[in-house]
């Protein structure tokens, strides 16, 4: 018999991400001395203090059914973190906790995305953001990044991108794949330009807020820009900053009547988030600073390392990223060369494909970020393993002719 699938899953394919790192453990099982990369997943464990508390609550009963939006005390955590590493007021009828931010995301935009609405997405982005938009039959809308302005989103730029037909701008600073940080100054500009527009809603993606180096700040625009707040879903999460990509705990903040519609997509699709995940969410969100403050001080000396060993390859480009765990080096100066296999080198894409294929090191091409040619590498990995995966890249691209 013919199978039929929803007109919506075509040409919806996988996150290139996962892809790549797919590819990458097949090689690995092949026995291929495979690098990867590819997943912007924290290299570290998750404190013990929070795997305490989750074992903790598991002890004392809490594995029952939870509230579709979050235990009450991880939302008054929730707020708590809001309030004082954002600036920001929600009573807990505005937060709802879901599984990941990428359920956040999928939520908001289910509640409010119909068929021929546009999507305003930065460029470079993370791959989720423009295929679940497409998902609900919303036309994603690029806004180019230039690298020579830092990879921030320019006023001017979203200008031009902005129509009646916008329901949702996203912001994702700290940037992945960049790195990027917007200024006060910056996202005062955004703001201007979003006040024309009274009908499009913003989607502020910070979960990078915390992986900042050399003194960068990221700021949280609906506390720039107060008069933004009833139409900004603040998202945050613990996966990045507390090394829990695992605990699938994601969080946000907004207005009451879009927060309870996020609500009611979850209610009918995943329900509440496990309990014993939200206890540990808790105690490392209301936990000492340092947790965080020790890792993100090993990512920027990892950071530092890979750009400069990058820099001095012939052929290639990469900024100082000032915020996540990514390099994102340009590698125009290879293309319409062949590597040391026989492969010419049309696209960031066959670039990244022969280097997993020739020496072992999977990243992800930029063009699955909307901006060619580039790759991303994930900076959140030993020490060890980055330098020999640069000493990789040298040698490939020493051997391209």
């Amino acid at each position: 018999m013919a199978r039929v699938f929803a007109d919506r899953l075509k040409g919806l394919p996988a996150p290139a991400t996962i892809e790549m790192a797919a590819r990458a453990r097949a090689l690995r099982v092949e026995g291929a001395p495979v690098i990867s990369l590819a997943l912007g997943e924290p290299d570290f464990a998750t404190p013990p203090a929070v795997v305490q508390a989750a074992h903790e609550a598991a002890l004392a009963g809490q594995t029952k059914y939870p509230p579709v939006d979050g235990t009450p005390a991880l939302k008054a955590a929730v707020a708590r973190k809001f309030a004082r590493d954002n600036g920001l007021d929600y009573a807990l009828s505005d937060i709802m906790v879901s599984n990941g931010g990428k359920q956040v995301i999928f939520n908001a935009f289910m509640a409010t995305l119909n068929p021929g609405d546009e999507v305003v997405v930065p460029a470079p982005y993370w791959v989720s953001y423009p295929l679940i938009a497409r998902m609900f039959g919303a036309k994603p809308v690029f806004v180019p990044c230039r690298e020579e302005d830092g990879f921030r989103l320019r006023a001017d730029a979203l200008a031009a991108a902005m129509t009646p037909r916008t329901r949702w701008l996203v912001l994702n600073f700290p940037s992945n794949p960049t790195g990027a940080v917007c200024t006060v100054e910056d996202l005062e500009a955004i703001a201007e330009v979003l006040r024309a527009y009274p009908d499009a809603w913003i989607l502020s993606d910070e979960i990078y807020e915390h992986l900042v180096f050399d003194g960068a700040h990221a700021p949280s625009i609906a506390a720039v820009a107060p008069d933004l707040k009833d139409r900004t879903v603040t998202l945050n999460g613990v996966s990045k900053a507390y090394a829990m990509t695992g605990w699938r705990v994601g969080f946000a903040g907004g207005p009451t009547d879009l927060i309870a519609a996020m609500r009611g997509v979850q209610g009918n699709a995943t329900s509440g988030v496990c309990t014993i995940a939200q206890a540990a969410a808790t105690a490392a969100l209301d936990g000492p600073a340092d947790l965080v403050s020790a890792m993100v001080e090993v990512y920027g000396r990892r950071r530092r390392m890979v750009v400069e060993a990058l820099q001095a390859v012939p052929g290639l480009t990469c900024a100082l990223p000032a915020g996540a765990f990514y390099a994102y080096p340009g590698v125009a100066g290879c293309l319409g060369r062949r590597t040391a296999g026989g492969r010419l080198l049309e696209s960031d894409l066959d670039f990244a494909q022969a280097l997993l294929e020739e020496e072992y090191v999977a990243t992800v091409p930029g063009s699955a970020f909307g901006a060619s040619p580039y790759l991303r590498l994930s900076c959140a990995t030993s020490d060890e393993a980055l330098a020999e995966a640069c000493a990789r890249i040298s040698r490939f691209v020493s051997g391209l002719c």
